[in-house]
């Protein structure tokens, strides 16, 4: 077994589609960021990289480099999945705390767990996903981004 701490934090912005967990959330504020900005798989990414002492999302996809540009996270996902197969690992849980203080995501959180579970071939119990406010402290609790705290426990495939 191998544990990986990911996060993420991006500044939130007008004019930008608001993604989390690979969810279009309805909101007239969005991230800003070189990809789709998804904070909440770019936290969860640098999690499966962590355990896999592989480095962070930036090293493996540096946003220096054009191609990757506007690209959807959940694409980098796919890759970091492939690197944990490729390893022979697993996912066995998944642990987030989403920090906003706008949108409210209570209502959400259904939907990003269950697009989380099919994207990382796991049992929908197997993924946490929390929400919480800053408590109006801070940039964060003025509304000015949304940050993402990632934990994941990662297993060897036996065969």
């Amino acid at each position: 077994m191998r544990i990986g701490v990911g996060y993420d934090v991006h500044r939130l912005v007008r004019g930008r589609p608001l993604i989390l967990g690979g969810v279009r959330i309805d909101s007239d504020w969005g991230l800003e960021g070189h990809s789709d900005a998804d904070v909440l798989v770019h936290a969860i990414s640098d999690a499966l990289l962590g355990a896999l002492a592989l480095g962070d999302l930036g090293h493996h996809f540096p946003d220096s480099d054009s191609c990757y540009r506007g690209i959807s996270s959940v694409t980098l996902l796919k890759r970091v999945m492939a690197m944990l197969h490729d390893q022979a690992y697993r996912l066995h849980n998944l642990d987030t705390v989403i920090i906003a203080q706008k949108p409210r995501l209570a209502g959400h959180i259904p939907a990003i767990r269950r697009n989380l579970a099919d994207l990382l071939a796991t049992d929908p119990r197997s993924i946490s996903v929390k929400a919480k406010t800053a408590e109006s402290l801070g940039a964060l609790g003025r509304g000015e981004g949304i940050a993402v705290n990632a934990v994941c426990l990662i297993t060897q495939v036996i065969h």
